[in-house]
């Protein structure tokens, strides 16, 4: 059935209005009112689109930016040191706060370029992605292989309700169920009024979604689908040939990664008795945190948006996928720092080689090739979107029944509704 466009309501943030009418074919709206035009390029269209330099990463020019993230990684470190000496107690809280921000970030951008030696993106020699991506992400306390080949599973099944393996998003009776218990009717409307949560409710989650949700990923792969297999089996650690992420091949790999892990934390402990623990916790504790914060915060963003589009297994294909993510902008922050993660994820997930210093040409190519399915927000501020989503993309749901393609929708009247269930549902 087709649907007229929404009608816009006055007050901002109300339900759009839809009126139902008999049509010849089906129209999606996304959240926020916005008809979804569907993939109709090739792949081929994609990769014949970018110019051929953009698909060779240069290994010198690489490395020369791993140069440039430690180099101001070690200029903070050594402004640090003279933070004790500032008169007061404010200025010292100010200074320290400016600090694990800052390194925050910087330690940001080294994770993002071993996430550049995972996709290849960094060298076109395999042993140096591997090396370099096994030093720069067991610094950050990542394990680089399992992460790498459970990131890669998560690009083969992108925006996949069946076999995405990370920011799957609920459907209307999963999260119904998992407010209200599992007995809960996700058709009975008195839910409406009950899942808005108070801001302050709100902002506890975020906090726990911020800090926690790096390593809860990594140990219990939350926010990924309910696989049958003992919870110890879902963390990154396990190298047993029976989880969910891994094979026999890969032993050795996750074994590697153990290993180094276990050197950095031995690291930390020597670092702490060096320089006192408390100093060890300021000086690279909290920034770790802050690394926390942001590749939550980032990669969320990225697959989590009232525009995005949501597949049943039966529809998907690896274009749709990849285009069900979102390009934004943050700034200086973003090109300099993060090295264009946030700019350019939409090419990242069609061609996942291309290092990030050719992203913005490759970019600008593609979009000619994508047209209406490019889906960007270069407006909305990073934080206000994390808030904003956070918040509103409660659950997915097919926007025309039986179609196989989903969008985020809410009950408590942000944006498109979502569609009126029957007993038949």
């Amino acid at each position: 059935m087709a649907v007229k466009a929404p009608v816009p309501n006055a007050q901002e943030g109300k339900r759009a209005k839809t009126v139902p009418e008999v049509g010849a074919e089906e129209v999606h709206y996304d959240l926020n009112g916005k008809v979804f035009t569907e993939v109709d390029f090739t792949m081929k269209q994609i990769y014949d689109a970018i110019p051929q330099h953009c698909f060779h990463p240069w290994m010198v020019r690489s490395l020369g930016y791993v140069a440039r993230d430690f180099f101001l990684m070690g200029s903070l470190l050594y402004a640090a040191s003279y933070i004790q000496y500032l008169p007061s107690a404010v200025a010292r809280f100010v200074a320290w706060t400016l600090y694990t921000v800052l390194q925050g970030m910087v330690f940001t951008g080294i994770w993002i370029l071993a996430h550049e030696c995972g996709h290849g993106a960094f060298s076109e020699s395999k042993a140096v992605n591997h090396t370099v991506g096994l030093l720069l992400h067991s610094f950050l306390l990542v394990p680089f292989h399992a992460w790498r080949l459970s990131h890669s599973k998560h690009h083969k099944a992108t925006g996949n309700m069946e076999r995405e393996v990370v920011f799957v998003p609920h459907t209307r009776e999963s999260f119904v169920k998992s407010r209200f218990g599992k007995h809960a009717d996700a058709r009975l409307s008195e839910f409406a009024e009950m899942v808005q949560d108070a801001p302050i409710v709100s902002m506890y989650k975020l906090f726990i979604h911020q800090v926690f949700g790096w390593p809860l990923y990594l140990f219990v792969a939350v926010s990924g689908p309910s696989y049958d297999v003992p919870f110890y089996k879902l963390n990154h650690f396990y190298f047993g040939e029976d989880g969910p992420y891994f094979g026999p091949k890969d032993t050795w790999h996750i074994i590697i990664s153990d290993i180094a892990m276990a050197a950095m934390i031995y690291g930390l402990y020597l670092f702490g008795q060096a320089v006192g623990h408390w100093n060890a916790i300021l000086l690279y504790g909290v920034p770790y945190l802050m690394v926390n914060h942001w590749i939550v915060a980032i990669t969320y963003l990225q697959h989590s948006d009232g525009a995005l589009p949501h597949y049943h297994d039966n529809v998907w294909t690896f274009a749709k996928g990849a285009t069900a993510t979102i390009d934004r902008d943050f700034g200086f922050i973003g090109r300099h720092l993060f090295h264009s993660i946030i700019e350019t994820h939409v090419l990242h997930h069609l061609v996942s080689t291309i290092p990030f210093y050719y992203s913005h040409e490759a970019t600008a190519a593609i979009k000619k090739v994508m047209g209406a399915s490019y889906i960007s927000d270069m407006d909305t501020n990073l934080l206000v979107a994390l808030w904003r989503n956070q918040r509103n993309c409660m659950f997915a749901e097919e926007s025309v029944k039986g179609s196989g393609i989903l969008f985020y929708r809410n009950l408590h009247g942000k944006g498109m509704p979502p569609r009126r269930l029957t007993i038949a549902d």
